[in-house]
């Protein structure tokens, strides 16, 4: 049985949120720039080269990509020889949440009720956790900072099985022209299907951490993930003032549902698609 202290975890997560809000990840870097190079209004030109030169000057001076650094989601896979000590596991996610936002100067933005008396935290605690006990001793954390622009226009419908494909598609375009220019496009659009309703969201977030280079593994999933990246892109959306470039990615997640249903979650991420992940 592997010891790992709370501590550690503590100083791992901290540095992580610092990360995550500095640094854009490389793969979505990259998309901005091709992004660039096809986009073919000068309107959505001129808006992705101010979107790439912040994410440069970001990285360069340590300074937050965007301005809401969002509600810290952490995925957390914990091998089932890890015991973890000096601490609880959870408490020790939050402490670091609460030490990398102080020191790293990003915005905290939770509040701890969320109707009849929302008054903030001041530390962007509690974080959203989401543990998975793994085989094996190690522990591996991935941060992601989800900003409300986009959160707020995300959703979830819920299917029967004689949608079919064409009503996955109807689903997510409905979801994705109701959001319209408000999520700070281009985004990066995370799609669950299957589970339960919970379930369906929780894929569409975790799809959002998987590289926007890398497509489902199987090979109808990467066909409908391209198929609705070119729809989107139609739109005419655009980064921010219309354009060609609506989106970066589709990354879809799915897993299975009950023989009645064909929960479809859309999560959408604006450009500022930030993540870091560490393993103890």
């Amino acid at each position: 049985m592997r010891e790992l202290d709370a501590k550690q975890i503590t100083e791992a997560v901290a540095q992580m949120c610092k990360e995550a809000a500095y640094y854009l990840p490389k793969d979505v870097y990259n998309a901005l720039k091709r992004g660039r190079e096809t986009e073919k209004s000068s309107v959505g030109q001129a808006v992705l080269d101010q979107i790439i030169k912040n994410a440069e000057i970001a990285r360069a001076e340590d300074r937050p990509y965007c301005q809401d650094t969002g509600m810290t989601i952490v995925f957390a896979e914990v091998g089932q020889d890890l015991h973890i000590t000096g601490g609880n596991f959870e408490d020790a996610i939050n402490d670091g949440i609460a030490k990398g936002y102080t020191e790293g100067y990003l915005r905290k933005s939770v509040v701890g009720e969320p109707l009849f008396n929302r008054v903030n935290t001041t530390n962007n605690t509690p974080g959203v956790i989401y543990t998975e006990i793994v085989p094996g001793d190690k522990l591996k954390i991935t941060i992601a900072p989800k900003g409300f622009g986009s959160e707020n226009k995300s959703g979830v419908k819920m299917l029967v099985p004689a949608d079919g494909v064409e009503g996955v598609k109807k689903a997510v375009m409905e979801i994705i022209l109701h959001a319209s220019m408000n999520p700070c496009p281009p985004m990066v659009v995370g799609i669950g299907i299957g589970g339960t309703m919970d379930r369906a969201a929780l894929l569409s977030k975790k799809a959002l951490t998987r590289s926007i280079d890398e497509r489902n593994p199987m090979p109808a999933y990467a066909k409908l993930e391209g198929e609705l990246l070119t729809l989107i892109n139609e739109t005419g959306i655009g980064p921010q003032l219309g354009g060609t470039t609506s989106a970066l990615a589709v990354n879809i997640e799915w897993g299975p549902t009950h023989i009645a249903g064909l929960p479809v979650a859309v999560t959408i991420c604006c450009h500022a698609m930030r993540h870091a992940t560490r393993t103890l």
